[in-house]
């Protein structure tokens, strides 16, 4: 099994994803995703609101799974 946590994400730009609640201006359901560096098809988010609370790593099978397919 991949580490998802073994790599760093210094430097990573992560791209913002919104869905739901698209008339409120403020964002309010939107995530902060980037790929993964060196690893095929795994993912971090972050809240958009919050970046800095931390970041929750997924493989893009959990991802998909979770009905998030915009991957």
């Amino acid at each position: 099994m991949t580490d998802l946590y073994g790599s760093t994400l210094d430097e990573v730009p992560f791209t913002r994803l919104c869905g739901g609640n698209q008339q409120n201006e403020d964002g309010e359901s939107c995530v902060l995703i980037a790929p993964i560096p060196g690893m095929k098809d795994a993912y971090a988010l972050r809240d958009s609101k919050n970046p800095d609370a931390g970041t929750l790593r997924f493989t893009g099978d959990e991802l998909r799974a979770a009905g998030l397919a915009t991957i």
